[in-house]
């Protein structure tokens, strides 16, 4: 039996195919940062009542190399249209693990287990995490139990494309 995820709820603007899968990784792997803009305005439809925006942090190496966190460029225009502050300090990714695109799902379980950490004391608030790409849900859901560990009384993800539920 699989234990339920730690986050209360993922909405997703799009499905993973074409032709969101090709956008998503123009902005990802060739910089099309203008895409950040049309898939932040996709999930702000998605918007509710929030205490914090928290994009899915990158290793500090993965950052390096890409040179931008794709889900803090899709976070940015979302929390200036909406009034909710981004964290990006406090929230991070502690653990350099394997990329989750080539593995499946027992792997992607355990490649995320203390993959983050969190030094916000949270109190009860509402979180709001952003994403590019949700396949199976195991970073998503370490990260949230990461949040909750420091207090956080909700966590919902919108992410910009959830791919087909037989992965």
């Amino acid at each position: 039996m699989v234990a339920p995820p730690a986050f209360d709820a993922t909405r997703a603007a799009f499905d993973y195919g074409f032709p969101i899968d090709v956008l998503v990784q123009a902005l990802k792997y060739r910089h099309r940062l203008s895409l950040a803009a049309f898939f932040a305005r996709a999930i702000g439809e998605l918007k509710g009542d929030f205490d914090l925006i928290v994009p899915m942090p990158l290793h500090a190496r993965r950052l390096a190399e890409r040179g931008f966190n794709q889900a803090v460029e899709i976070a940015r225009p979302l929390a200036k249209s909406s009034g909710v502050p981004m964290v990006l300090a406090g929230v991070a990714r502690v653990r350099d693990t394997p990329s989750q695109a080539s593995l499946g799902r027992a792997a992607r379980v355990s490649n995320m287990r203390a993959a983050f950490a969190c030094e916000l004391k949270l109190d009860r608030r509402s979180v709001l995490v952003i994403d590019d790409v949700m396949t199976t849900g195991a970073s998503l859901d370490a990260l949230a139990r990461c949040l909750k560990a420091q207090g956080a009384r909700r966590v919902e993800n919108c992410v910009v494309a959830r791919t087909p539920a037989a992965l």
